[in-house]
């Protein structure tokens, strides 16, 4: 058994240079899970600006349901956490070179990003969603967006779904910004997950916005780490398992998401009539 040590979540610059270096040589010599073990913390990338999966609260402490579901990965593995803040644009960039060694940030799955990293099992489900000005009429279906401008940044999932759907994007990086890219004009519309389009509309019931279209319920975390990690991969999923079963995990969800476990797949009905697929999917179907 391994000691679980207090919880980091700021970082020493002479530290965090000196862990990046070892971290970055390490990254080609075979599975992290011992270089972790030897060094005693896990090094999460993380945004710092989305909530509630990642932000900053009114006394700057680094907070949100991805940050503790991090923490709790690091005490069931046995070893402390440190967070890495970085835009999501950079936050691969950052995994490949090392410099963190797993990103836990409502990563989302794509084929693309299975092929080049190892990906933890699903720990949290929402769907996806429109949001749109207040008095916005001519978007009411991921099937309206052909022609229209979505803000969102371009390697994300949302970003390429906008896309798939003949959306023009306006490339931003964080969701505050791509909302506000909406309600000045800039853009017609933004995508996201409606677990982060409820949490802003609650902490900003001010904004003329609103949400036009659901998709299915689908996984959308996951744990990515450099590919070849498999011991790695596998220490992280006995940890979210652990999480679940202790119920540690669910809490951390009620904690943030209004009292709701997006940990469960329960399923639900989308409350578009419309069942969504992107033009790819539909496609694969067929």
């Amino acid at each position: 058994m391994f000691r679980i040590r207090k919880i980091a979540a700021v970082m020493a610059a002479a530290a965090l240079a000196a862990s990046f270096t070892a971290a970055g040589a390490s990254a080609q010599e075979g599975d992290r899970l011992d270089e972790i073990m030897e060094r005693g913390y896990i090094i999460v990338g993380t945004e710092g600006t989305y909530s509630p999966n990642s932000y900053h609260d009114e006394d700057d402490n680094l907070v949100g349901f991805d940050v503790e579901v991090a923490a709790l990965i690091a005490k069931y593995m046995g070893v402390d956490v440190q967070y890495m803040e970085t835009e999501w644009a950079s936050i691969f960039a950052a995994l490949d070179a090392g410099q963190i060694d797993m990103v836990v940030n409502e990563v989302g799955y794509t084929d693309e990003r299975a092929e080049k990293y190892d990906m933890s099992e699903p720990y949290a489900f929402s769907r996806r969603c429109i949001l749109v000005e207040g008095d916005n009429e001519d978007i009411k279906s991921f099937e309206d967006l052909a022609g229209f401008t979505a803000a969102n940044e371009s390697t994300s999932i949302f970003g390429q779904m906008a896309q798939e759907y003949g959306a023009e994007l306006d490339p931003v990086n964080a969701m505050a910004q791509s909302i506000s890219e909406v309600l000045n004009g800039r853009a017609d519309c933004t995508l996201n997950y409606e677990t982060a389009f409820n949490d802003y509309m609650k902490e900003h019931p001010e904004e003329d916005v609103k949400i036009v279209a659901y998709a299915d319920p689908e996984p959308s975390s996951y744990v990515p780490v450099v590919k070849g990690n498999e011991r790695l991969i596998e220490a992280v999923n006995d940890a979210l398992e652990q999480a679940r079963e202790s119920g540690e995990l669910a809490e951390v969800s009620k904690k943030y998401f209004n009292g709701l476990d997006v940990t469960a797949n329960d399923g639900g009905e989308a409350e578009s009539e419309s069942e969504v697929l992107t033009p790819a999917e539909t496609e694969a179907a067929e």
